[in-house]
């Protein structure tokens, strides 16, 4: 679907809305996760107006190809095309998507390319569309995001002394640290077992303590890295499904 012309334009891009908001009289703005560009906003004019063919192309989850032009921070749309092959999600599926759409809103910085992001991202709808275990899809996505932005688990070694995790001892994980021996002292970090950090250094949540242990984990993490920010989608996912 084309809305308009211009020259220096970004032609034909992998991308994702994160999110749109009603711009102006007739138009959106949105929020887009592109492959090669990174997130950035994008200007949809007229796409509010009733005979629009952007209103049934510009749907959060699927996978779009967008072209656009502007150099300054709000670019415009000036053509969008459905890819399809993303499967719609429902339910506590859909829920799960709201809440990876609010991390990556949250997390990236305008304008910063994350290529393998992206494709992960996308693998990550397909996983919610197709599995049960939204639980253990989260928290390799959390996991993933984490090491895309620079903040990247260790989850083998202790910190400091670099031994060598184990699975039958007890640790304690503190943020921008990791995880020390855990020696009866609370006040430093989550207490967690040597088992669930090696289970989730293989995406492996199929433990039930693992499962619980890593969700408070990476929710501490996240919080952190958040700056203790709410977020909205989390607290409803939590009051549905626990998850």
């Amino acid at each position: 679907m084309t809305v308009g012309s211009r020259h220096n334009k970004q032609q034909d891009q992998p991308a994702i809305v994160l999110h749109s908001y009603p711009f102006r009289e007739t138009s959106l703005l949105l929020d887009v996760f592109s492959r090669q560009h990174g997130r950035l906003p994008i200007v949809a004019r007229g796409a509010r107006r009733p005979k629009s063919n952007l209103r049934s192309v510009l749907m959060s989850f699927q996978p779009l190809s967008l072209s656009w032009f502007g150099k300054g921070e709000v670019r415009t749309l000036h053509s969008a095309e459905w890819q399809g092959g993303q499967p719609y999600l429902q339910g506590t599926a859909l829920m799960c998507g709201f809440y990876l759409n609010e991390l990556l809103l949250n997390l990236l910085a305008r304008d910063d390319p994350h290529q393998q992001l992206f494709d992960y991202y996308l693998a990550t709808l397909h996983r919610l569309a197709h599995e049960t275990d939204h639980a253990a899809t989260l928290r390799c996505f959390e996991k993933h995001l984490l090491q895309e932005l620079g903040y990247a688990l260790v989850l083998n070694r202790e910190a400091g002394s670099d031994k060598v995790i184990q699975a039958e001892l007890g640790y304690r994980y503190a943020v921008e640290r990791g995880a020390v021996l855990d020696d009866g002292d609370a006040r430093i970090g989550l207490p967690v077992q040597g088992k669930t950090l090696l289970d989730m250094m293989v995406d492996d949540y199929a433990d039930p303590t693992t499962a619980q242990q890593s969700k408070l984990l990476m929710r501490v993490l996240l919080n952190h890295h958040l700056g203790g920010k709410v977020l909205h989608t989390r607290e409803l996912i939590k009051d549905l499904q626990k998850l």
